[in-house]
This record gives C-alpha cells, structure tokens and sequence, in this order.
C-alpha cells in the first residue's frame, strides 16, 4: 500500500489532531500543553525515540531509526499567534485572543501523520538510518535574546549529525491541488531597525529657539522612502516599512526625542548589507540639522535558501503521487520563516501546500478567517513520508 493510501486511511486522525490544536492554541515560548500533547501523540508510535525540551522546554524531538544510513529532520512549528478568531466553527479557538492563523496546527499534525507512515517502514526495516522530527516553538516571535524556536533547537544539537531538513507552510493564496516550491531564496531576511532622533525641543511657540525631531524625521523618511528602487534596483527584492513612530506628550511642546521603529526585508546577503548602509546614511542627516540619532538593527531572520536537489524529490513525489497536482515554481514572498535558520546549517527545503478555502470569506494569513482546506493533511503528511523515505533509500516506492 502506497503512502497517499494509507495517509487516506488516518485521515480522520490528522484532522482531529489539527483541530485539538487550533482550540488550544498557545503563543510563542509558551507551547506547554501543545508540547505535552505532541509528546503523547509520539509515545504511541511503534520505535520511536521522544526527547523533549530540546533546547527549550516546549521542544520536542521524535526520532525513527534503523540500522545505519543518513538522517533526515522534518520540522513542523507549534505555535499560534495572538489574533482573536473570528471564525464560526466548532472547532474555534477556545483560547480568547489566539489563534493558529498560520497553519501551524496543520504543520503539527501533519509531521505527526509523517512519524506514523513511516514507521511501518522502519519497523520492518524498509529504511536505514533516522528520520529526526522537530517540533518547533516559538516561529512567530523571538524573545529578549532576538532567537526564535530554531536557534535554541540547533544550539541544542538538534541537527547533529542531520544531512538534510524538510518541511512544509500552509498556503491560503494557493488551491488544494497546487503546491508552490522554488529553489534558492524564497523567502525574506528579516531584521528590525529602532532608531531615536535626538534634538533640543522646546516651547511650541518658539520653534527657532531649539530644535525640532519631528522636522529631522520628516526628512529622514523621505530618505529612508527612498532606497527601494532608487538606491537598490528595483528587480531587487528589497522593502522597508516603517511601523512604530512615538514622540511628545502634549500640543505646545517639541519635545527632545523621537523614536521610529520598522522592518527591512530583502532576499540576498549583499542587498541586507546594503539596506542597512542606506539606513544609516538616512538617519546620518540630522547631523546635519543639529541633531544626534541612535540606531540599532535587530537581526531576526535569514533568509530562507531552498536546496535544489530537495526540491527534486518533492516534484519527484508529487508528479508520482499526485499527478493532477500543479507545481508552481516562484518564490514565497517577503515573509520571514525561521526554518531559514536550518537551511543555513545544513541542505533543507520548505514547500508551501495550496489550502484556499472556496468562500467569500479572506483568509488569508495571519488573519482572524484563516482556515485551510482540510484535504490538504494527508496529502501533506504523504509527500513528507515519500521524500524522506526517497532521501534515506533512494526509492520512492512505498
């Protein structure tokens, strides 16, 4: 019996799973009882290993071996983001102000669905060597120290002795039948830049007397406005938003500072390299008003590096499991995704799976609509099996 078969048969148990996870869902760092019920879930699959709090408490890492041979490490994330759901389903969130509105509920169980095709293989040692299974906290957010899920996980030797990473993203954008991939970068460095413009202030009236942030940062907007397409070429992926501006209290005063917050995306190391030079030359001309700044860059993100030669058992699997299914080739957009943090340890790829909802309603991600199409769960959990199994015996039949 074929992979695609027998995930059709525990379909039942994979929406299950995805729903008991999206009624309890829980923010980043904070994935307590999601990680206990992972680790339930786990212990009741035949041969495997589960280890948790695998550089953080809330990780968990379940491993299938057999004999010698390579390893490969299927990441799903678990945490939810903090959206009131608006969604009128039995399954809604009964966690008030969170909500899993980037399919990592899917993602969880799916990688669930994986660990339980695979082993039967293992078992009957049709597949030599590990298949590591990561569930991930804290995706969405990073802490104080500036580190999502994946960085402690890797510091935690997560990846010792992993030759490649796999995983997969909910696509609301796409259909059920569509699957998105791409070699290369696919997907944005993140880093965040906090600046402060200093200035004298003083009296609302007498403007002349002492100096004005609000008039320095008026220009320093317009440059910082400025460096995607006239700075950087525009055929370059390269984006900066500003988020957060706060200064003064009260009408009649200028007040002495003024603090500006927004996000960098871009694609490449040369053009992160080159935004943040840019920024700093925008921010450098209120010393030429008389003024001081300070700037820091948070660096959140890489930017995720797709490997080929993954992505060629992914259509390799797709086109011989699922052969009505269209492959679009082009990248994911300016999103961050720590799964990057992987690829740059070790050759990974992440495939995003079409799950658009056919209704009126938009769902997209990070939205309080968003829901998938559940057909998507076995589907997902089959092309996860079938590539790790291609990867450790180079034959995809199952």
């Amino acid at each position: 019996m074929t992979f695609a078969a027998k995930a059709q048969e525990i379909k039942k148990e994979l929406v299950n799973w995805r729903r008991h996870l999206h009624q309890y869902p829980e923010l980043s760092f904070e994935e307590i009882k999601t990680s206990t019920f992972v680790a339930k879930e786990l212990d009741k699959i035949p041969g495997i290993k589960v280890e948790r709090g695998v550089g953080y408490p809330t990780a968990v890492v379940g491993t299938l071996s057999s004999g010698s041979g390579p390893t490969i490490a299927v990441r799903a994330d678990i945490d939810a983001l903090p959206i009131l759901e608006q969604n009128n389903v039995s399954y809604r969130s009964k966690n008030k102000g969170v909500m899993h509105a980037c399919g990592h509920d899917a993602h969880t169980a799916i990688a669930l669905g994986t660990a339980h095709l695979l082993s039967k293989s293992f078992q009957k040692e049709e597949i030599k060597g590990k298949v590591k299974f990561l569930f991930q906290p804290a995706e969405e957010h990073v802490d104080e120290t500036g580190r999502s899920g994946a960085p402690y996980m890797i510091q935690a030797g997560g990846l010792e002795n992993v030759d490649a990473a796999i995983a997969l993203h909910m696509s609301p954008e796409n259909r059920f039948g569509e699957v998105q991939i791409n070699d290369g970068y696919s997907m944005a460095n993140v880093d965040v830049f906090r600046g402060d413009i200093l200035a004298t202030g003083g009296h609302g009236a007498y403007p002349h007397l002492g100096t004005d942030p609000f008039w320095m940062l008026n220009q320093v907007l317009q440059m910082l406005y400025g460096i995607s397409g006239r700075r950087i070429t525009p055929l370059e992926s390269a984006v900066i938003s500003i988020g957060s501006i706060h200064g003064g209290s009260t009408s009649n005063v200028i007040p002495d500072r003024v603090k500006v917050q927004g996000t960098i995306r871009s694609y490449t190391p040369e053009t992160r390299d080159i935004l943040r030079q840019e920024i700093k030359k925008a921010f450098g001309i209120v010393e030429t008003m008389d003024g001081r700044y300070e700037l820091e860059f948070i660096q959140e993100d890489p930017s995720l590096n797709n490997d080929s030669n993954i992505n060629n058992i992914f259509k390799h699997v797709i086109v011989n499991n699922y052969p009505d299914f269209k492959i679009i080739e082009k990248p994911f957009g300016l999103g961050g995704e720590d799964f990057a943090h992987i690829a740059k340890e070790i050759p990974a790829s992440m495939f995003f799976l079409g799950c658009g909802v056919k209704d009126e309603k938009v769902r997209n991600l990070h939205t309080p609509h968003f829901d998938i199409d559940e057909r998507v769960l076995p589907v997902g959990a089959t092309i996860l099996a079938e590539t790790a199994k291609t990867f450790l015996t180079g034959s995809d039949n199952s």
